[in-house]
């Protein structure tokens, strides 16, 4: 059986995406970036054919087929952490649509959290698609903590309204970092561009 990463299930929908979307790739793990505003452009791609999937940096992550399910026009990915309907604290998929897609921005750590937990953190992430930019929205649930910060938004070349995000997570000392930024679609649901560890 062939081991399939993330990104290659939802290379075809992401790349085709980003490339209409017109998305700039964010820049590779280094220093802190300056909070300026995103600007979201046409990425360089060079060479014929599509983009092998979404931009990241970092090892590819490997997501089991049973760990993988489509609610409407979304991929939801669940690589870590437990299998359950619905994202935050909406526990079904249609109240949760707009923000499922944040499941592609994945913490290895999840794997160690309880669902209470886990849920308390995608709730963090939600709050954050309304925080002001450079606020971080911190969670606290039993032994785990983390928080979500906002590091710049703007307006991609198709108009859509885009945010990148920092999640973090702290269990028993361990902390794990990921970023990925989402674009708003006219539905109101956020669709993840690109994302890396």
């Amino acid at each position: 059986m062939r081991k399939l990463s993330c990104w290659s299930l939802v290379a075809s929908v992401v790349t085709v995406l980003a490339f209409a979307e017109g998305v700039h790739a964010a820049a590779p793990p280094g220093p802190a970036r300056p909070a300026a505003p995103l600007k979201v452009k046409a990425p360089h791609h060079p060479g014929p054919g599509p983009q092998s999937g979404p931009i990241r940096y970092g090892q590819p992550v490997v997501v089991p087929r049973h760990r993988t399910r489509h609610y409407r026009d979304v991929v939801v990915l669940r690589p870590s952490g437990h299998l359950y309907p619905g994202y935050g604290y909406f526990s079904s998929d249609d109240d949760a649509y707009r923000w499922l897609a944040f499941t592609a921005i994945t913490l290895k750590l999840l794997d160690v959290l309880n669902e209470r937990q886990q849920r308390t953190h995608e709730a963090a992430q939600v709050r954050a698609t309304t925080a002001a930019v450079g606020e971080t929205v911190h969670w606290n649930e039993g032994s785990a903590a983390g928080s979500v910060t906002v590091l710049r938004d703007g307006t991609s070349s198709r108009g859509r309204y885009c945010r990148e995000f920092q999640q973090e997570v702290t269990v028993g000392g361990k902390v794990e970092r990921a970023y990925g930024t989402a674009c708003r679609q006219p539905d109101g649901a956020w669709e993840i561009i690109s994302t890396r560890s």
